[in-house]
């Protein structure tokens, strides 16, 4: 299965997305957990399952102040329409956390 999480709240998710099984596996970071994919932040993003795919909401990057050059290189920045290609044509399946 190839799925697709969208986190919302960093810290209170990535227990639950270590424990996820798929052959594809990509992450979304959204609204306040968008914080967590700045570089200064690397620590905490370790945490996230190394196979992952990971990216980040544009939108909500812009809307907290956060510049797109102070993101972890690991990171993928998406906007809304690019969420709707993924969710399309990447994943089979989607959860939100």
């Amino acid at each position: 299965m190839k799925l697709c999480v969208f986190m919302s709240e960093y810290r209170s998710g990535y227990d639950i997305v270590k424990r996820l099984e798929a052959e594809k596996l990509g992450i979304v970071l959204v609204g306040n957990s968008v914080y967590h994919a700045a570089s200064d932040n690397k620590a905490e993003h370790c945490m996230l399952p190394e196979n992952a795919e990971l990216y980040v909401l544009a939108e909500d990057l812009e809307c907290r102040g956060i510049e797109t050059a102070k993101l972890a290189s690991e990171f993928r920045v998406v906007t809304y329409p690019d969420i709707v290609d993924l969710i399309f044509d990447e994943y089979e399946k989607s959860v939100w956390i």
